[in-house]
């Protein structure tokens, strides 16, 4: 994950591969073999804004949504927030994708920044996995264990139990073993830095019991590069459990579809108009528009009255009609974490009828007026 275009990768990602080697080897001696994943996917940050996440080639996309408590201005980052994570987690959805998202730490204090990350994305949790990007660069906590627990324990405390991944460089012979026992390691490390598509059997995978695992930073896709390759040991139900583990998925009886169905008929209530769905795994509200030609999105609901959160099991309806952006216009102030693209589309417009005061639809700051008309 690059997180600053100009600082020098991580010290884990400068090793050579001697030094590596040695290091998972002495790992390796204490840590039981787990299965081969069979998912592909990619991260991406604040440098990949705009990327076409729909149509990528991959499995799962994990976004990087906020950075320390706010302070953090850089690309698409707005006050700590990836102004364009919305977007990428909306696409992914909508393309069958699963999705997770990842908090980069700062070194503040733990709660304070959990809960920045929480009042953020809490509408995604328990749909996508969440990960806490443990680095060393803009970190001054780093190496003390103490703030990982007290993160991880306040995300679970918030979002009743919810365990995130922790993200981190080839570290696992100090990561605490009370860490490792209570959640799942995201391990990056590189054989080298050269240009790749996805690998089936990546360079030292599993050497460290993970979960998941970055093994490039030079990675090629079809529609983006470089990006971060990853490999996900486990298959879509499992990556569901990680974001749910209350339950939700269970494994199959045959392989998992590549993605999910979307309805092909229109519901009992075409009479009126209207549609009713019962919301499924991996289906959004976009989906189902598409899927239905049923636009704009504003026109759908929720039992949340919030067309940007719902549940599995929640019955969203449609009132029908398909009628064109209002001329009046529409205004919001934006608030933490809302994107202009995403207030756009949600009332039938697209986002180059929008203005913001900067000028640049893509620079906008939470207590800025958007109006699209």
């Amino acid at each position: 994950m690059v997180k600053n275009k100009d600082k020098p990768k991580p010290w884990w990602k400068r090793l050579t591969a001697k030094g590596m080697a040695l290091i998972a080897a002495m790992c390796m001696m204490t840590l039981p073999a787990t299965a081969h994943a069979d998912m592909q996917g990619v991260d991406v940050s604040n440098w990949q804004c705009g990327a076409d996440v729909y149509n990528m080639q991959a499995d799962f996309v994990v976004v990087g949504t906020t950075w320390g408590t706010g302070q953090v201005y850089n690309n698409c980052l707005v006050s700590g927030v990836n102004t364009d994570a919305n977007r990428m987690i909306a696409q992914a959805q909508a393309s069958g994708k699963k999705f997770g998202l990842y908090h980069y730490a700062m070194g503040g204090n733990p709660e304070a920044e959990a809960q920045f990350f929480y009042r953020n994305t809490s509408n995604y949790w328990r749909h996508g996995i969440v990960a806490l990007d443990w680095e060393m660069d803009d970190n001054p906590a780093w190496g003390n264990w103490d703030w990982v627990r007290r993160f991880m324990a306040e995300c679970e405390r918030l979002s009743g139990g919810v365990r995130p991944l922790l993200y981190t460089g080839p570290v696992a012979g100090t990561i605490p073993q009370d860490i490792r026992d209570r959640y799942g390691l995201w391990i990056a490390q590189y054989a080298n830095m050269s240009p790749t598509g996805y690998q089936a059997d990546p360079w030292m995978l599993g050497a460290y019991g993970e979960a998941m695992r970055q093994y490039s930073g030079t990675g090629v896709v079809n529609t983006w590069s470089p990006i971060d390759l990853n490999l996900f040991r486990g298959e879509a139900w499992q990556w569901d459990l990680y974001a749910n583990p209350a339950g939700g998925s269970t494994a199959p009886s045959t392989p998992a579809p590549s993605a999910p169905a979307q309805p092909s008929t229109p519901p009992a209530n075409t009479d009126t108009g209207g549609i009713n769905h019962t919301m499924q795994w991996g289906e959004t509200i976009w989906g189902l528009a598409v899927a239905y030609n049923a636009w704009p999105l504003s026109a759908w609901h929720t039992p949340s009255g919030d067309i940007n959160r719902y549940y599995v099991g929640d019955v969203v309806t449609y009132g029908g009609g398909s009628a064109p952006a209002p001329s009046d216009g529409v205004s919001k102030t934006i608030q933490y974490g809302d994107t202009v693209w995403e207030f756009a589309t949600s009332h039938g417009y697209s986002v180059n009828r929008c203005t913001v005061p900067s000028g640049n639809i893509n620079v906008y700051y939470p207590g800025d007026v958007v109006t699209c008309r």
